[in-house]
């Protein structure tokens, strides 16, 4: 679904990722791990177009770097960023509805409307009023929600877990378990480990801008090496 080979990009004259390689296949969960500073996030900004990236970038078998990032929207990539990116002043029925490509109608793909209601009920009690009252748990749904409704075929989540209450959390996993049980590929970034690897296929761990571990849950958990050294604070 996605292979990444040799991606650099650069900040003005900072070198973030210096040859980033990664893979991804239809219907699996990968995590993204480090501590922070690393570049995870700026692997999925340099995957969507959001920051220029040097290297391949290849979807569905594609060369997708250089293009646009709306032009790689509609190829089929979604993107959750950190900062719970909703439109306040618009209604969480707005917000949802905005998130279907150009053309697209409710139903179309994967996801409908009423699939999000049925998933988190906080959204559909809330579907009528303006999305700035949600609470940050509620804007993180809501953000993740409207990604889906543009029936991607990988999606790349930011942090998503992050501030967020011990309940919600659990809603987060339970919602990226049925991403992948609908053949979406996920990149996760997160911070907290116990999710990763509980709801991971396979792992990345970076350090200094480039991956330093690669393998499933199981064997992270066996190096304790890794674990101490790029990501026990």
């Amino acid at each position: 679904m996605l292979d990444v080979s040799d991606l650099h990009a650069f900040y003005g004259k900072s070198h973030i990722l210096q040859g980033v390689n990664i893979t991804i296949n239809q219907g699996e969960i990968v995590a993204l791990l480090g501590r922070n500073g690393v570049g995870r996030s700026t692997t999925c900004k340099a995957i969507m177009g959001e920051v220029e990236p040097q290297g391949r970038v290849s979807f569905k078998g594609q060369n997708i770097a250089g293009r646009k990032a709306f032009e790689i929207a509609n190829m089929g990539i979604g993107y959750v960023p950190e900062n719970r990116d909703i439109f306040p002043g618009l209604t969480t029925r707005q917000n949802l509805i905005l998130g279907l490509k150009p053309g697209q109608k409710d139903g179309d793909g994967r996801w409908s409307l009423q699939d999000m209601f049925n998933m988190f009920e906080n959204l559909e009690r809330r579907a009528d009023v303006e999305a700035s009252v949600l609470s940050g748990g509620e804007q993180q749904m809501l953000t993740m929600c409207r990604t889906l409704m543009g029936d991607p075929d990988l999606v790349m989540i930011d942090e998503p877990t992050e501030g967020l209450s011990p309940q919600m959390v659990q809603r987060v996993a339970e919602l990226l378990k049925e991403i992948a049980s609908r053949g979406i590929a996920t990149l996760l970034v997160e911070q907290k480990l116990s999710i990763a690897l509980d709801i991971a296929h396979r792992v990345y761990v970076m350090g200094h801008g480039h991956v330093v571990f690669e393998g499933t849950p199981q064997e992270l958990k066996a190096r304790e090496d890794v674990r101490k050294e790029w990501l026990e604070v």
